[in-house]
């Protein structure tokens, strides 16, 4: 049943679906979320994988074109030997745009994100990068050599058996190198994972990422995370790819 539901998440909307759409907005940075919504009638599609042969499916679906939901599912250990671990539960995701960006003002988003990432943690209930949980941020982008985009946000997640509870502050940039390739950095203050129960040290989270656009839909993004060394005894920084795919239905 739970081979299934991946199958279905991932696969399944890409083998049924097949038209023409132009560039959307990103949803998320690398971890963090920008203040972009799917178009109404449309839907993304996600495949990422990570360390200790992790796999993380997912869909997205625009209901209006403020508001979108998605569902998400995985687990470590899909590829190699041995037993799968699958995450405890199906990670759901809710977001509605407040306001549109304007000349002098970003856009805004409230959301709700229970999928965390890297494996999930028993003993504290968390996965190694925390869930947003509730969240609220804003995206400006502006025409510079291109794109450039600038989002910012703060989130409390639910994620809190290491019993810390704060609220967390992310930033994070991109800029377009050409029409098919861009760059992303992004920085999570981890304030909500810096306890002495926590896996961070208080350093936060910086990540980046060079993302390659394919005729609009297809973007496959090749990411550095961890680059401060912020986990406690953990490796310096891990790589993953990410591979999403967006259509109209």
């Amino acid at each position: 049943m739970r081979r299934f539901l991946f199958f279905l998440l991932v696969f399944a909307p890409i083998l049924l679906f097949s038209q023409d759409l132009s560039l959307v907005e990103p949803l998320h940075l690398i971890d963090t979320p920008s203040a972009g919504t799917l178009a109404r009638g449309s839907f993304r599609a996600e495949l990422r994988a990570y360390p200790a042969g992790g796999l993380l499916g997912g869909i997205d679906v625009g209901i209006t074109d403020r508001m979108m939901i998605g569902l998400s599912y995985g687990g470590t250990n899909l590829i190699g030997t041995g037993d799968i671990d699958w995450n405890p539960q199906v990670g759901v995701k809710l977001r509605y745009r407040l306001f549109e960006e304007g000349l002098s003002f970003p856009a805004l988003l409230i959301g709700y994100d229970s999928q965390g990432y890297g494996a999930f943690i028993d003993s504290t209930n968390r996965y190694m990068e925390k869930s947003r949980g509730l969240f609220v941020c804003a995206s400006k982008n502006y025409n510079f050599l291109g794109t450039l985009g600038l989002h910012g946000g703060l989130n409390y997640s639910f994620e809190n058996g290491d019993d810390d509870e704060d609220v967390n502050l992310f930033l994070g940039i991109d800029k377009s190198l050409n029409p098919e390739l861009a760059l992303v950095l992004e920085y999570d203050f981890a304030l909500n994972d810096n306890n002495d129960r926590s896996l961070g040290s208080g350093k936060g989270y910086l990540n980046a990422g060079l993302k390659w656009i394919f005729a609009g839909k297809l973007n496959i993004d090749f990411i550095v995370k961890n680059m401060i060394r912020n986990k406690n005894k953990m490796p310096a920084f891990t790589r993953e790819i990410r591979i999403s795919y967006v259509e109209i239905f």
